[in-house]
């Protein structure tokens, strides 16, 4: 009976026991439940970037932008290349300022890009020897061209025209076989076509790079944008039988003048050396007109540190080539840090000298343009 007693009381006390249990659990579990959840962890802060260094913190970098390269012919009297000299033996002044040169370098280590100008104008290309003028010139670009080195092919006559890329000697040679010779009377833009070729190597050529503008032309120009309305008012002139007068032709030259030296400063801003060799023989001389254009491509050359070739006849035209080949190969490339304070975009003048050799003859380019002017006129 006793038993019976617990058990009908111990029943119902151990459901009421359970039921609580499981309760409680259930609260616990919906109070979990209803808790945010946990903040996202703290974010560290970002180290702070170093302000840049001042400007002359970083010498090393701002000085290696100023780097120039000249490249220096020397020839003895009897105009023949001169090598074996050392780096001191050279002076080289900025703007009358003597600049530290580093060394010098190898050609043979340096590519060049040459443009080569080939007149096709009823001025040159009506001689008996246009052919010959090809060859030699093919002839030449495989005589000083190495693998690494290129050459573009620019025609002049009314308009300046690319006919070959920059390309190897024997693409370059090829391409200058097949330039065909001017039919009959042709204009000649010779300035507008040294201007192209001159923007062209800039757009083309490394910066690295030597670059060498060589024209075979006799160098009269009718045609060019800079020129044209001058030759025209002297031909008008001509053909009513008017004598310009003293004052209206000084001042015809005058602005012949400018247009030359507008062509010299493109080829300057190139960094190019410009070379010119005219088929016209001692016959330039003859008249004012072909005296006027020979000397323009001189003064071109001369400040460029190049030079401008008249050759006595025809069988010397390809000794001409040869002493350009070999003076290309043995050119000293001086390099120095320019020390000028000032950025600026003007014409630097340079002057290279060898006090120790005053029998020696030095070409050089007179001077350069700063890469940030010739970037801004691009």
């Amino acid at each position: 009976m006793i038993r019976n007693l617990v058990g009908k009381h111990f029943g119902p006390a151990l459901l009421v026991a359970v039921l609580a249990l499981f309760c409680s659990f259930s609260t616990k579990a919906q109070t979990i439940r209803d808790l945010p959840p946990p903040p996202p962890a703290p974010t560290p802060k970002p180290t702070p970037t170093p302000a840049p260094p001042k400007d002359e913190d970083f010498d090393i970098v701002r000085v290696s932008s100023n780097l120039v390269m000249v490249p220096v012919s020397v020839v003895d009297a009897k105009g023949e290349p001169l090598r074996g000299l050392q780096v001191n033996d050279f002076r080289l002044a900025e703007e009358g300022k003597e600049q530290q040169l580093t060394e010098i370098g190898n050609p043979d280590e340096v590519p060049l890009d040459i443009a080569i100008l080939f007149d096709i104008s009823s001025s040159v290309s009506q001689k008996g020897f246009f052919a010959f003028q090809q060859k030699a010139a093919a002839s030449f670009l495989k005589q000083v061209l190495k693998p690494v080195d290129r050459a573009a092919v620019f025609t002049i006559a009314d308009e300046p025209k690319l006919f070959s890329p920059l390309a190897s000697a024997d693409v370059a040679a090829a391409k200058m076989l097949s330039i065909p010779a001017a039919t009959s009377a042709v204009p000649t833009a010779f300035y507008d076509t040294v201007v192209a070729a001159a923007k062209y190597l800039v757009q083309n050529s490394a910066d690295r790079h030597r670059r060498v503008i060589l024209v075979i032309s006799d160098g009269d120009d009718n045609f060019s944008s800079v020129v044209k309305d001058l030759t025209v008012a002297e031909y008008r002139a001509s053909q009513k039988g008017q004598s310009t007068s003293k004052a209206a032709y000084q001042n015809l030259l005058q602005r012949r003048r400018l247009a030359v030296l507008e062509v010299q400063k493109s080829v300057q801003q190139s960094d190019a050396a410009f070379y010119s060799i005219n088929p016209g023989g001692p016959s330039v001389h003859l008249n004012q007109i072909s005296t006027r254009a020979q000397e323009a491509m001189a003064s071109i050359a001369e400040s460029t540190g190049g030079t401008a070739y008249v050759p006595e006849a025809e069988r010397d035209l390809e000794r001409v080539f040869s002493e350009i080949a070999a003076e290309l190969r043995g050119q000293y490339l001086l390099q120095y840090y320019s020390n000028a304070q000032a950025a600026g975009t003007q014409f630097r003048r340079i002057a290279v000298t060898l006090p120790a050799h005053p029998e020696l003859r030095v070409r050089a380019r007179q001077g350069y343009y700063p890469k940030s002017a010739v970037k801004s006129e691009k």
